[in-house]
C-alpha cells in the first residue's frame, strides 16, 4: 500500500484546513469571560511548516519571549495562496485537452500485416558464381541442414519452417511461399497478396542465398523456368506490385544495394504507386559492400534467424561467448521447457525479458515519433524491429552491419544488452536441471525486480530537466505480471505525478492499452492506484473518454465512487474521471446515466447534507462538477436531477467554507437551469403544463439559492453566478426586460408604482442586496439637477404592499409582450416566475456589473446586455493635474453608476463608472426624471452586435431571436476547467519551491523576533524633525490618504483619494511601481494592509465604498496582479450617500473586520473568502475607527462617531465585551483606535477628533486609565506601535506629537514649508513600522516623510 499511504499522508496535508483560526493561549489571569472563550488549537496551519515549528529561536529572543508569545507575535495563518488566486483575472483556464500536443501519443492508424509473401532462391547444391565459400561453411537455413536430405525435399522443409517461424509472430496473417520462383511467379504472388491484404500491410521476405548479389541498380535475382539463367527483377517492379503499406526483408549479400535503390526510387518520386513513399519499411542483412558471414558458428540465414527465432539465436550466440560454453551443451537450447507466451516458464520468461530489453533500447535511442511508428503501430513490424536490434548486435560481431529504412542509430553496444546477458546466464544455468527433471521448479529471474529498483531510484532523484527514466518500457512489460503489477503501478503513479510531461512520456511509450485493460480486473488493491493513474491521464488528455466508454471503463469508476472504504480524496479522483468521461460526450453521458451515476453522486451529497461531519471538500467539489457535466445540455439527465430534488440537495453546499465547493455547487445548479429553455419551447400539451409547474418551482428554488451568493467573497463563485444568471436571463429575457423597463418607467410622483418587485423583497434571504443596491441606483434627475434623496427610503417600498393594479396593468401592457412588437411571436411562452423574483434577479445583475473584480464585472455587464441594458461609453480617468470634479453629479449617491442621460437629447453627458443604455422600447414618451447613467433607446430593431465592439464597450448580441449561434455567445462557466488544474499538478509531493519559502519565512521570523525584543526592551528616545531619514514627494494631486511601511524591506506604499497606489524604496529614493487600484475611482482608499507579511506578502487595498482588492507582486513595475476582490460592506442603510468604510485585518485569525455607515460589523474569513458573521454594533451611530488585536485572535475594538468605544471578542457568546465612553470632555468622533503593545488583553488607545487621547483598560472599572490632551480640536490621525511603547498623533495644524504609553511626550514634528511655499494641508495618515521604531507620515501636500528614533536608526 505504498502509494495509498503516501497519498493519504500527502492529501491530509493538502486538504484545506477547515478552521484556520488560531487562538492564542496566553491569556493573563485577570482576563474577562475566560470560561466563555473556546480555545482552539494554537496552530492550524495551511502548509507543512514542520521546519518552522521545530526550529528554536531561543538564541534570537530574550529570555522573556516564551513559545506561546512567539506564536502570538508570529501568526502561522497564510491566506489567499491557493491555485484559484494564481490567475483568476489574468487568464481563462483550459481543461484537459483533446487535441494538439497531447494526442500525438495515440497511434494515428493502428495497422496489421495481413499477408506474408516468402520468396526463397536457394537453388540447393548449386552455388552462385559470385560467391566463394570457405570450408567449413555456414549451412543451416531455418535451422535445417539442406544437405541432410534431397535438395527438393530440403527446399520444401526450409520453406515450411520459415512459414511456421513467421506465423509464430503473426498467426492470423495469410502466408504464401514461393520456392526458387520465376519473375512471373513472384509477380503473381505479389498481386495475390496485395489483393488479399487490401489496405493492410504486406510483408515480402526474400532469401537470395542461391543467386548472385543484387545489382548496383538494385535488381534482385530470380530464375528462369528451366533454372538455366538468373533473371533480374528491378525493385521498382516489386514496388509497383506490392504497393503500400509494405515491409521488405532482404536476406542476401550486398542487400544494401536494394535499400539504396529503393531510397533513390522514393527520392525521385518515380515510384509506380503514388503513396509508396508513405509507408514502406525495409530490413536488409548487410550493407552494399558486405558479404554475409560464412563462419560455421552462425547459420547461413543468420539475419532471418535473428528476425524470426531471436531467443534461440541469441542464446546460441551467447553460449559461445559465455563461461557456460564448456558446461552447457548447446543442443539443450532446443529443449528449453515452456511456451513463448507463458511467462511462468523458462522460455516464456526469456522471451519476456528479451522483449523488455529490446523495447527499452529502442525507446531510449529512437526519436519518439519513429519509435511509435515502428514499435507501436503494427505488431509484426514491432517484433521484427525488436529482433533486428539483436541481428545488429550478433552480425556486427562478424563484421557485418544490418541496415534498415527508416535508418536506426547503432544499438549493438547499448548497456541494456548487459542486463540481457546476465538474465540469460541465470536462466541458462538452470537449464540442465530443468531438462533432467521436468517437475523441477523454475526460479524466475530477478531482472524485473532490479529494473523496478532502478526506476525507483530515478524517481527519487530525477526530474523533468534530467534524462527520462530508461526503464519506462520495462515498467510497461511488468504490468503484464501479477506478482510485480502492484509495485509497478505504484511507481508508475509516482512518475505520472511529476507533471504533464511525464504523462505524455508514459503515453508515448504505450501505457494506454495496458491500463485500459486493467480496468477489467477486480483485484481490490489495484483500485486506488488505477484511479490515480487514470486521473493523471485524463487531466492531460480528454480524448481517452471515448475509449473508456467503449470498453465499459466508466462502470469501474462509478463502482469505486460508490465504495465506502475508499478515501474521500480518491473518490474525488473517480468523480473527476467520470466528469471528464461525460464532458461534452453524449455517449458518455448516456452510459453513465444507465450505470446510475446520478444516484451515486446524489446519495453521497445527500449523506453529506444530512451528516454534520466534515466531508473532504475536493470530493464535494467534484461530485457537483460531475453532476453538472452529466446534465449539461442533456434534458433527460436534467429531468432525472429535478425529480431527485437536486436543488434541495445542492443548496446547502452554497454556504460551504471552500470557494471551490460553492462555485461547483453553483455550476451544478446552473446547468439545471437550462431546462427552462428548450423544453419550454418544444410545444404545448396537457402533460407539459404539469411539467412546467414543476420546472417553474425548481427554477424558483435554484434562482433563490443563487441570489444568496451574489455577494459571495470569492470572485470564483460570483463569476459562476453571473454565468448562471446569463443563462437564466436568456430564457426569460422578455419578462426580465419588462421588469427592468418598469423600474425606470418615469412616474409623475415617485417610483413606487414602477417597482412591482419590491413588495416581497424582505424575508427572501437576499435583503442585503436590496438595501445595499437599490439605494444607489435611484438617484433621480429632476430639472437637470440630481436629487440626493433616494425615493426608496420611503417606508412604502421597504415594507411593501401587494402590487397595485396600476403596476400590474403596466406589466401586462406592451412591455411583457414586446416579443410581438419585435416581430416575433412566441406561442409557447414559459410561465413567468413571480415578479419579485425577476426584480431580485435584475438587482443581482446590477450588483455583478459593478463588481470590484474586473472579470466578474464584465460578466455582469454581459448579463445586463442580455436584458437590454448596455454600456455605451467607457470611463476615462482624469488626466494630468485635474482632480475629480466635486459637482453634485459626481458626488451623488451612486458609488458605481454616475453618467447622466438627459432624456431630451438622448445623449450621454458624462461617462462615469458604468454608463448604461436601456435597450427596450419605451412605453410612454420620455420624461425628465431618469436613473443616472441609464438611458432607454427607442428602437424596435435589435440587430445583434459584435461582442466587445470597441465603440460600445459592450455589445448586445443576445437580443432578438433565440438561435443556436446566439446561445453560443452566452458566457461559459470556467470552474470545471479551473478545477481540472488541481489534478495536473503534483498531488504526492510538495512543490519544489516550498523549501525555499520555508527558508525565507524562517529568516523573516528571526528578523522579526530580534527586532520585537529590541522594541520591547529599548527605551525610545526623541522623535523630532531631526529624526527624518527620508522624504518622498508622491506627486498625488489630492495629497496622501494612507500609507504603509513594509516590514522586511525599506519600502513605503502610499495611496491617494483617486485610488492611485505608489510604491517607493526610501533607502534608494526610487519609485518602484505605481498603479491604479481600479478604473473608476470614487472616494479614495480608506486603508492599506499587508496580508501574510511573514511570507510572500499581499497588499490589501480597502476603498471607502467598502470594496476590497488584494494585489500580489505590487512592488514590481507593471507586474502587479489581482489576487481577489469583493465588497466587504453589505446591507447599508438606504439613503446613505457615502459609506466611509473602515476595515482592519487580523493575520492571527485570518479575519477581515469591516464597517462604516451600517449598523453592524462585517466579519470576513479570507481563508474561506466568506462572510462568517455580521456582528451588531449595538449602537445607532456608525463606526468611525476599527482596530483588531494582532496577538489575540478574534478580538477587536471599534470607535464610533459619538465618541464611544466598544471591545468585541468573537470567541465569547455575546461578542460584545464592553462599551465605554472615554471621550467625555467633548463628544466627538473617534478618529483612531489601537491595541497597546504587549500581550495584555483589552488595553486600548483611543483618540477623538476633539484632540484627546485616552488609554483604556477594559478590565478595570474606570473608563480611562490615562488622558492626554494632544491637540486642540484638530486631531486627524493616530498610530500605535505594534511592539514598542510609543504612539503618535497628527493634527490638522501640520503637527505630529509622539508619546510614550505613560503619557510622556517624546517629541514633536512640525511639517516644514515646501520650497514652493504653498499651503500645507493637515496630517492625513500616520503609520509605524511593525518591527522597528520608524514612523511614516503623510499629509495633504502629497509628501510622505519617514522618521526614525536615534536608537533604532543606525545608518
Amino acid at each position: 500500500m505504498a502509494l495509498g499511504d503516501l497519498m493519504t499522508s500527502r492529501f491530509s496535508q493538502l486538504s484545506l484546513a477547515v478552521s484556520n483560526h488560531v487562538i492564542d493561549g496566553n491569556v493573563s489571569s485577570g482576563g474577562y469571560h475566560e470560561d466563555d472563550v473556546a480555545y482552539a488549537d494554537l496552530m492550524s496551519q495551511r502548509r507543512d511548516l514542520d521546519a518552522v515549528s521545530t526550529s528554536s529561536y531561543a538564541n534570537a529572543v530574550t529570555s522573556t519571549a516564551t513559545v506561546p508569545t512567539t506564536m502570538a507575535y508570529l501568526p502561522q495563518t497564510v491566506v489567499l495562496c491557493e491555485l484559484r488566486h494564481a490567475a483568476f483575472e489574468a487568464s481563462t483556464p483550459t481543461g484537459p485537452s483533446d487535441s494538439g500536443l497531447v494526442s500525438k501519443w495515440r497511434p494515428k492508424d493502428r495497422m496489421k500485416t495481413g499477408c506474408v509473401a516468402l520468396v526463397l532462391c536457394l537453388n540447393i547444391s548449386v552455388d552462385p558464381p559470385d560467391v566463394i565459400k570457405i570450408s567449413p561453411c555456414a549451412r543451416m537455413e531455418c535451422w535445417t541442414d539442406p544437405f541432410s536430405m534431397a535438395p527438393q525435399k530440403a527446399l520444401e522443409t526450409i520453406g515450411k519452417n520459415l512459414r511456421d517461424q513467421y506465423e509464430r509472430w503473426q498467426p492470423k496473417a495469410c502466408s504464401k511461399v514461393e520456392l526458387d520462383p520465376t519473375v512471373d511467379e513472384v509477380k503473381k504472388l505479389c498481386n495475390t497478396c496485395r489483393r488479399y491484404a487490401k489496405s493492410e500491410r504486406v510483408l515480402f521476405h526474400y532469401n537470395g542465398h542461391g543467386v548472385p548479389k543484387p545489382t548496383a541498380n538494385g535488381e534482385i535475382w530470380l530464375f528462369n523456368k528451366s533454372y538455366t539463367q538468373y533473371i533480374p527483377l528491378p525493385i521498382s517492379d516489386l514496388d509497383s506490385w506490392l504497393k503500400t503499406p509494405s515491409i521488405y526483408v532482404f536476406d542476401c549479400s550486398a542487400a544494401g544495394m536494394v535499400v539504396n535503390a529503393f531510397i533513390e526510387l522514393l527520392d525521385c518520386g518515380t515510384s509506380n504507386y503514388p503513396g509508396s513513399s508513405r509507408d514502406c519499411v525495409l530490413l536488409a542483412a548487410c550493407e552494399a559492400h558486405e558479404t554475409l558471414p560464412q563462419s560455421s558458428e552462425f547459420p547461413a540465414d543468420v539475419f532471418t534467424s535473428c528476425l524470426t527465432t531471436p531467443i534461440k539465436m541469441a542464446l546460441r550466440w551467447f553460449c559461445t561467448r559465455s563461461l557456460l560454453h564448456e558446461s552447457l551443451d548447446s543442443s539443450l537450447i532446443d529443449k528449453i521447457p515452456g511456451r513463448q507466451n507463458d511467462r511462468k516458464t523458462l522460455l516464456g520468461e526469456l522471451n519476456w525479458i528479451f522483449t523488455a530489453v529490446t523495447d527499452t533500447i529502442a525507446w531510449n535511442v529512437l526519436p519518439h515519433d519513429l519509435f511509435r511508428r515502428l514499435f507501436r503501430q503494427d505488431l509484426l513490424v514491432a517484433s521484427l524491429f525488436r529482433n533486428f536490434l539483436l541481428a545488429e548486435r550478433i552480425m556486427r560481431s562478424a563484421n557485418c552491419s544490418p541496415i534498415s529504412y527508416p535508418m536506426l542509430p547503432p544499438t549493438h553496444q547499448h548497456h541494456m544488452w548487459d542486463a540481457w546477458d546476465m538474465a540469460a546466464e541465470i536462466c541458462l544455468s538452470q537449464l540442465p536441471s530443468l531438462v533432467e527433471d521436468p517437475n523441477a521448479e523454475f526460479q524466475p529471474s530477478s531482472f524485473f525486480t532490479e529494473q523496478l529498483i532502478a526506476f525507483e531510484v530515478w524517481l527519487d532523484h530525477g526530474s523533468e530537466h534530467k534524462k527520462p527514466p530508461e526503464q519506462l518500457p520495462i515498467v510497461l512489460q511488468v504490468l503484464l505480471s501479477q506478482c510485480h503489477r502492484f509495485r509497478a503501478l505504484v511507481l508508475l503513479g509516482r512518475f505520472l505525478d511529476m507533471g504533464p510531461w511525464a504523462v505524455d512520456l508514459a503515453l508515448s511509450v504505450g501505457i494506454f492499452p495496458y491500463v485500459l485493460k486493467l480496468l477489467q480486473t477486480t483485484t481490490p488493491e489495484l483500485r486506488q492506484i488505477l484511479v490515480f493513474i487514470w486521473t493523471k491521464i485524463l487531466a492531460l488528455d480528454k480524448s481517452c473518454q471515448v475509449d473508456l466508454v467503449k470498453d465499459g471503463g466508466h462502470v469501474y469508476f462509478i463502482r469505486f465512487l460508490n465504495s465506502a472504504e475508499a478515501y474521500p480524496e480518491q473518490r474525488a479522483m473517480a468523480a473527476f474521471v467520470l466528469a471528464v468521461i461525460v464532458d461534452g460526450h453524449r455517449r458518455g453521458q448516456e452510459a453513465c446515466i444507465e450505470a446510475g451515476l446520478i444516484q451515486v453522486c446524489l446519495k453521497q451529497l445527500h449523506g453529506f447534507t444530512q451528516n454534520e461531519a466534515q466531508t473532504e471538500p475536493l470530493l464535494l467539489q467534484w461530485l457537483c462538477l460531475c453532476l453538472g457535466k452529466l446534465w449539461e445540455d442533456f434534458t433527460e439527465a436534467q429531468t432525472i436531477g429535478l425529480q431527485a430534488d437536486v436543488p434541495g440537495i445542492c443548496a446547502p453546499l452554497l454556504s460551504e467554507p471552500q470557494p471551490e465547493v460553492r462555485a461547483s455547487a453553483v455550476y451544478a445548479l446552473a446547468t439545471l437551469l437550462d431546462v427552462g429553455f428548450d423544453s419550454f419551447r418544444d410545444g404545448i400539451g396537457g402533460d407539459e403544463e404539469c411539467d412546467d409547474v414543476e420546472k417553474n418551482r425548481a427554477e424558483m428554488i435554484i434562482i433563490k439559492s443563487l441570489l444568496n451568493v451574489v455577494s459571495d467573497g470569492s470572485p470564483l463563485v460570483r463569476a459562476e453566478v453571473a454565468v448562471a444568471l446569463a443563462h437564466f436571463a436568456f430564457g426569460h429575457k422578455q419578462h426580465l426586460k419588462s421588469i427592468a423597463a418598469a423600474y425606470w418607467k418615469p412616474q409623475p410622483n415617485s417610483l413606487l408604482n414602477s417597482l412591482p418587485s419590491l413588495a416581497n423583497l424582505k424575508g427572501t434571504g437576499s435583503g442585503n442586496i436590496v438595501s445595499s443596491q437599490i439605494g444607489p441606483l435611484t438617484a433621480m434627475v429632476r430639472d437637470g439637477r440630481v436629487s440626493t434623496s433616494s425615493p426608496l427610503a420611503t417606508a412604502g417600498i421597504m415594507h411593501g404592499s401587494p402590487l397595485s393594479d396600476d403596476s400590474s396593468q403596466l406589466s401586462d401592457s406592451g412591455i411583457l409582450n414586446d416579443g410581438v412588437s419585435n416581430g416575433e411571436v412566441n406561442h409557447s411562452r414559459p410561465k413567468p416566475l413571480d415578479n419579485a423574483m425577476y426584480s431580485q434577479c435584475v438587482l443581482a445583475m446590477f450588483t455583478l456589473a459593478r463588481d470590484p473584480s474586473p472579470r466578474v464585472a464584465s460578466l455582469g455587464r454581459l448579463v445586463l446586455s442580455i436584458i437590454g441594458i448596455e454600456q455605451v461609453t467607457k470611463s476615462v480617468k482624469p488626466a494630468g493635474n485635474s482632480a475629480w470634479p466635486s459637482d453634485p453629479a459626481n458626488s451623488s449617491s451612486t458609488p458605481s453608476i454616475s453618467g447622466l442621460a438627459r432624456s431630451s437629447s438622448w445623449l450621454d453627458i458624462n461617462g462615469g463608472h458604468m454608463p448604461l443604455t436601456f435597450r427596450t422600447p419605451p412605453v410612454s414618451p420620455p420624461r425628465q426624471n431618469y436613473l443616472a447613467g441609464i438611458r432607454r433607446v427607442c428602437s424596435l430593431d435589435f440587430r445583434p452586435h459584435l461582442m466587445n465592439s470597441p465603440d460600445s464597450g459592450l455589445a448586445d448580441p443576445l437580443l432578438g431571436s433565440t438561435s443556436g449561434s446566439e446561445r453560443s455567445l452566452l458566457p461559459q462557466s470556467t470552474i470545471y476547467n479551473f478545477s481540472c488544474g488541481h489534478f495536473s499538478k503534483s498531488l504526492l509531493t510538495a512543490s519544489d519551491d516550498s523549501e525555499e519559502l520555508l527558508a525565507k519565512r524562517e529568516e523573516q521570523e528571526r528578523f522579526a523576533l530580534e527586532h520585537i525584543a529590541k522594541c520591547q526592551h529599548s527605551s525610545v528616545s526623541k522623535l523630532n524633525n531631526n529624526s527624518q531619514i527620508a522624504s518622498w514627494d508622491t506627486k498625488f494631486e489630492t495629497g496622501t490618504r494612507t500609507a504603509l511601511l513594509q516590514p522586511f524591506s525599506p519600502i513605503v506604499i502610499a495611496a491617494d483619494e483617486n485610488e492611485r497606489i505608489r510604491v517607493w524604496n526610501y533607502e534608494e529614493a526610487t519609485l518602484l511601481n505605481g498603479f491604479d487600484n481600479h478604473d473608476f475611482p470614487e472616494k479614495g482608499i480608506s486603508k492599506l494592509c499587508l496580508l501574510n507579511e511573514l511570507d510572500d506578502s499581499l497588499l490589501l487595498v480597502a476603498s471607502s465604498d467598502g470594496n476590497i482588492r488584494i494585489w500580489k507582486d505590487y512592488t514590481l513595475r507593471g507586474k502587479q496582479k489581482h489576487v481577489t476582490a469583493f465588497s466587504s460592506i453589505q446591507g447599508h442603510k438606504p439613503g446613505v450617500r457615502s459609506l466611509n468604510a473602515v476595515v482592519d485585518w487580523q493575520q492571527q485569525s485570518g479575519y477581515l473586520y469591516a464597517s462604516g455607515e451600517i449598523s453592524s460589523i462585517m466579519l470576513w474569513d479570507l481563508d474561506k473568502e466568506q462572510l462568517v458573521n455580521s456582528i451588531p454594533s449595538s449602537s445607532d451611530c456608525s463606526v468611525s475607527a476599527l482596530a483588531s488585536s494582532q496577538v489575540h485572535a478574534g478580538q477587536f475594538a471599534a470607535g464610533f462617531v459619538d465618541g464611544s468605544v466598544r471591545l468585541y471578542d468573537i470567541r465569547t457568546p455575546d461578542m460584545l465585551v464592553r462599551t465605554t465612553r472615554p471621550h467625555t470632555q467633548q463628544v466627538a468622533r473617534v478618529v483612531g483606535i489601537g491595541f497597546q503593545p504587549g500581550l495584555d488583553q483589552g488595553k486600548i488607545v483611543s483618540a477623538s477628533q476633539a484632540g484627546d487621547i485616552q488609554f483604556l483598560d477594559i478590565r478595570s472599572q474606570r473608563d480611562t486609565d490615562l488622558t492626554i490632551d494632544a491637540h486642540r480640536g484638530s486631531l486627524t490621525a493616530l498610530a500605535v506601535h505594534r511592539h514598542a511603547p510609543i504612539i503618535a498623533s497628527g493634527s490638522a495644524k501640520q503637527l505630529i506629537k509622539v508619546f510614550s504609553l505613560k503619557g510622556e511626550q517624546l517629541g514633536t514634528i512640525r511639517y516644514q514649508h515646501t520650497f514652493m511655499a504653498q499651503k500645507i494641508g493637515s496630517v492625513s495618515c500616520l503609520t509605524f513600522h511593525p518591527y522597528q521604531v520608524l514612523l511614516a507620515a503623510g499629509a495633504a501636500d502629497a509628501c510622505v516623510s519617514i522618521y526614525a528614533d536615534d536608537n533604532s536608526h543606525t545608518r
